[in-house]
């Protein structure tokens, strides 16, 4: 299975062929290349996370694809089609094992409503918990994205979630809303975090790829 780490939040998944996409939202370039798509994850309604012009990149190539996500996402996009998920569900799509944890987003403040949000774990390897630090109980993670930068979180909770977590591997994403600088001093971080439970951090730019 190959990772590619676009923009922000989103990734692209590939194996045997098919591709999965996950959270292409607003800071995300313009999809292309969208055709064999088996799934697409969208773990939370706020737009940063999704839009109806990715999906329709997609689904103009897939027009059956499946679209997995919590409740909310399924109201917030009513236009489209989508498939329920919640925490403890299990669903198979293609080549695509997905599992999911998780109820809410994380806190941005009191004066904003939390709305539905799903982590998912992919193939038994990738877990994303998209904006919350839900720990997927029970799991050995294999490699995990670490939100870096938003305004729900700040560095120490990014780096308690790793050090609870102890990934094999890790990297950073949501981090547009963050300058270069910002960037670098989150992935110092986070790489300290993951080398203390004896893992390696990989620093991902939007474009690169990785094979899990």
């Amino acid at each position: 299975m190959r990772l590619t780490k676009f923009e922000h939040a989103a990734l692209l998944l590939e194996d045997s062929g098919k591709k999965l996409f996950v959270d292409p939202g607003s800071f995300t370039s313009p999809l292309t290349d969208t055709a064999n798509t088996a799934a697409v994850v969208i773990t939370h309604e706020h737009a940063d996370h999704w839009t109806p012009e990715q999906l329709n990149r997609i689904l103009d190539l897939n027009p059956e694809v499946p679209i997995f996500a919590p409740a909310g996402v399924a109201a917030a996009a009513g236009d489209f089609d989508v498939t329920v998920v919640s925490n403890g569900d299990t669903v198979e799509a293609g080549p695509f094992t997905l599992r999911f944890f998780g109820e809410k987003h994380a806190v941005i403040h009191s004066s904003i409503p939390i709305v539905d949000n799903v982590g998912v774990l992919i193939n038994d390897e990738l877990y994303y918990g998209g904006d919350s630090f839900t720990i997927p109980e029970g799991v050995d993670v294999d490699l995990l994205a670490v939100p870096a930068g938003a305004p729900w979180l700040k560095i120490a909770e990014s780096i308690d979630y790793v050090l609870a977590v102890k990934p094999k591997r890790s990297f950073t994403t949501h981090e547009m809303v963050l300058a270069r600088a910002g960037k670098d001093m989150a992935n110092g971080r986070v790489k300290w975090a993951t080398e203390q439970g004896g893992g390696e951090f990989i620093a991902l730019e939007p474009g690169d790829s990785l094979d899990i």
